[in-house]
């Protein structure tokens, strides 16, 4: 799932801004959610924040073969971003689409989701169907509020191209629907289900006989040794080192509990000064970085170039999403043996050993006040079927949000070391909402002081410092929309 994202800077074969997982990329404090750029809140959309959100399911007569109602020959638009995930896979759906309506299907691909739709949803003319990825992507927190995403309630309740018997809640994971939610209403599809942790080579290991460690003392341990055989143990994306976060903070909410992360999720007073987990993880990069553990110059790495060189066996870890082994297919060795980690165990953990980050990512959204809402959602409902979570799988080596949809599929090493990390982790499965909620916040504030954190410029005690003060500026800010997360 990576954008699969969220996402979380993805680029199709070159170096660019784009993918958050994760992150990450569902709310922003401007219309678009660019990192380092200064005009985040220089764009606003058409609408207003007072308008009512248009809940009334779209479309015509509704029956078995057509329960969304959608109307034969209408065009649909479809926008997709294009990034570490290619666009393909959404080709592949539309066509039967196409084939099922005999409608046409205007495809865009494109990088720029936000630069490009701005004006579009200002103009009152949205395309119908949008995949909302990327660094560049629209505030889709703003557009809920505006009324601007139409409610996706008739999706769930329709039944599965697979089995109609099902509702299509039926057959998606769980925490899609929680965290496709703005307030009560479900209007974000995420699509793809990213495995978040520390990607290697297991061919790597296996050939310097090593162990992927368990802890944080033999990571450590391990980094020496690495390090020894002239190899960096660690290299990261240093122009957006948000995409250590995918770590750094999910090895907080393992070490201190879900509960202390929620605190931090809803900007709490203190929440990061009190946490000790905060401390312990925040101390042990503070560490890695002292020794010299990242690759010299990784800092100045986009994402692509930092998995370049760790392909080319410059690194063995690099902090990342599932979506990584699809982007970096170009340079990745046939024999690489791409394989993903759970977190490690720090001491004292409120949760397990074998724990793992996963979560819905690649934020799709149909356009309320779009010509073709009703096809929108029936476009979805293809993507949401068997066939295309397959073909997706294939294609791109990342899950969706289709539960068991690739059982019986030959995988991907990537994709196979995500899909029993998952397996094996159970119900300890770690889940976070500051990175969609507030990627301002974790991605240039929380990012900047990362970047000083992992080249040894700032200390652990600063770091924390100035996280919870920015933390509490975003927390007193009233023109940030607040959510908050129930313990």
């Amino acid at each position: 799932m990576g954008s699969t994202s969220a996402e979380n800077p993805e680029k199709n074969g070159s170096a660019a801004v784009g993918r958050r997982d994760l992150i990450k990329r569902s709310a922003a404090l401007g219309l678009i959610a660019v990192p380092t750029m200064s005009f985040l809140s220089a764009c606003a959309t058409g609408g207003g924040g007072g308008e009512e959100k248009e809940t009334k399911a779209p479309g015509g007569a509704k029956s078995a073969t057509n329960p969304l109602g959608v109307e034969k020959g209408v065009a649909l638009e479809a926008f997709i971003f294009k990034g570490g995930l290619g666009d393909q896979y959404a080709k592949d759906a539309e066509a039967d689409y196409k084939a099922t309506y005999g409608a046409s299907v205007k495809h865009t691909g494109t990088q720029q989701v936000g630069p490009k739709l701005t004006p579009r949803f200002a103009g009152g003319n949205p395309p119908d169907v949008i995949d909302n990825s990327g660094a560049d992507h629209l505030d889709m927190n703003k557009l809920s509020t505006q009324g601007q995403l139409q409610d996706l309630q008739a999706l769930l309740d329709a039944p599965s191209m697979d089995d109609p018997s099902k509702k299509i809640s039926d057959v998606i994971h769980p925490s899609t629907i929680e965290k496709g939610k703005h307030g009560d209403t479900f209007d974000v599809l995420y699509y793809a289900f990213t495995i978040y942790g520390t990607w290697y080579s297991q061919k790597a290991l296996d050939d310097n006989g090593w162990e992927y460690p368990k802890t944080f003392d033999e990571m450590v341990k391990l980094c020496g040794e690495i390090k020894k055989k002239g190899i960096a143990p660690w290299t990261y994306a240093g122009k957006y080192p948000y995409y250590v976060h995918f770590n750094l903070f999910a090895q907080i909410a393992k070490i201190g509990g879900m509960e202390g992360w929620i605190a931090i999720d809803n900007l709490e007073a203190n929440a990061w000064t009190s946490n000790d987990a905060v401390k312990q993880v925040v101390e042990h990069y503070e560490e890695l970085a002292a020794k010299k553990y990242f690759l010299q110059g990784s800092q100045g790495l986009t994402h692509i170039q930092s998995q370049t060189a760790w392909n080319k066996g410059k690194a063995i870890f690099i902090p990342n999403g599932s979506w990584v082994e699809n982007e970096a297919a170009p340079t990745t060795p046939k024999d690489f043996q791409m394989s993903v980690g759970a977190l490690f165990d720090g001491g004292g953990d409120k949760m397990p050993h074998g724990t793992l980050r996963a979560e819905p990512s690649e934020p799709y959204i149909v356009a309320s006040k779009g010509k073709n809402p009703a096809g929108g959602m029936e476009l979805l409902r293809i993507m949401l079927s068997k066939k295309h979570a397959q073909n997706f799988a294939k294609l791109v080596k990342s899950l969706t949000c289709v539960v068991d949809a690739t059982e019986g599929m030959s995988l991907s090493p990537g994709l196979a070391s995500a899909s029993k990390a998952f397996k094996d982790a159970g119900d300890n499965i770690i889940s976070l909402q500051l990175q969609e909620w507030y990627p301002s916040l974790t991605d240039e504030k929380i990012g900047g002081l990362t970047g000083q954190l992992l080249t040894g410029e700032m200390k652990a005690a600063e770091w924390i410092k100035k996280t919870q003060a920015y933390a509490d500026a975003v927390a007193k800010d009233d023109s940030v929309k607040k959510f908050k997360r129930e313990s």
